[in-house]
């Protein structure tokens, strides 16, 4: 089960598109969540980059916890692609990142 709320997820998404100008509110926002948040958002990435099934989710939340070195801001920044990834992710978890996103706006 998913430690990070959706909507939390979708806003993270928002910045991502909007990178060259979001990048400090990203950040912000990012900081701002607790570890177990912050290892949701990573496991949620790796499932969209298919680097897990959604089944296992469990699994990559433990590995992200345990390989987590990098900030998470910056883990993600670096990631080419990783709004992306994100969607993918949730999409694949079952959520609608349409409707979330667009409770956001």
């Amino acid at each position: 089960m998913l430690e990070i709320a959706p909507p939390k997820v979708a806003q993270v998404i928002l910045y991502g598109h909007e990178l060259e100008r979001g990048e400090a509110e990203l950040r912000a926002f990012i900081e701002a969540l607790n570890v177990d948040e912050c290892v949701s958002l990573i496991a949620v990435m790796w499932i969209g980059r298919e680097s897990f099934q959604p089944e296992n989710l469990e699994e990559a939340m433990t590995v992200a916890r345990q390989e987590a070195v990098t900030p998470t801001a910056d883990y993600l920044i670096g990631t080419p692609h990783f709004a992306d990834h994100l969607e993918a992710g949730m999409e694949a978890l079952g959520y609608s990142i349409a409707e979330l996103e667009e409770a956001l706006l």
